[in-house]
């Protein structure tokens, strides 16, 4: 598992500006030739129908470079020490959609975390599947072996999921087991970008 933590004053700062946007968009948030997106995660609607995590928050800012996008995350709140794992999402909550593997966090004994992710995180992130075919059977009896075909489905969400039932129980959330892990043995979902419409998540506003 590979992460960076920032200092916690940065955090608290962060978390800070969050509060002040919860359900919006930062725009410009460093400089006028900031060329970027910034906007806020917020607890899942799972964690909050449980009460956990009623601090957690977290700022992302998107920032194109070349031909990819830089996409930051900063959260705070979370419970300390703590692994998480992220996913770009077609939907926030339930039942997701497609959902698509891109890193894993961890917070520090502050519960405060930060990641970097390099590749397309904008108008066009998409995923498809032209036809049917064999998949690796990389962990028997939880991968499917086979795929189904589904045309270009835009992914716009983010959302952020324990590392394990365990971890999620010790925050005093959900201990459901998903899928969402390296070995598809995850905990429940603690953040997403749910504060977006479901079909206008906020990577629809980064342009390509």
């Amino acid at each position: 598992m590979r992460f960076r933590i920032r200092t916690v004053g940065a955090f608290l700062a962060v978390a800070a500006v969050s509060t002040l946007v919860a359900s919006g968009v930062v725009r410009n948030p460093a400089s006028a030739d900031w060329r970027g997106l910034a906007f806020t995660m917020v607890r899942s609607q799972g964690a909050e129908t449980a009460g956990c995590l009623p601090n957690a928050r977290a700022e992302v800012r998107v920032h194109p470079q070349g031909l990819n996008e830089i996409l930051t995350i900063r959260a705070a709140g979370l419970p300390p020490r703590t692994n998480f794992d992220l996913f770009v999402l077609q939907l926030p909550d339930a039942p997701f959609g497609v959902s698509w593997y891109q890193s894993d966090m961890r917070t520090n004994q502050y519960g405060v975390a930060r990641v970097t992710v390099i590749g397309r995180f904008n108008v066009e992130t998409f995923a498809l599947a032209p036809g049917t075919g064999p998949a690796p059977n990389t962990h028997p009896g939880r991968d499917a072996t086979v795929n189904p075909a589904f045309g270009p489905i835009h992914t716009y969400h983010l959302g952020l999921w324990f590392n394990s039932p365990q971890e999620a129980v010790a925050a005093g959330c959900p201990g459901a087991t998903t899928p969402f892990n390296g070995d598809h043995t995850a905990g429940a979902q603690a953040m997403s970008t749910r504060n977006f419409p479901s079909l206008a998540g906020p990577l629809s506003q980064v342009g390509s």
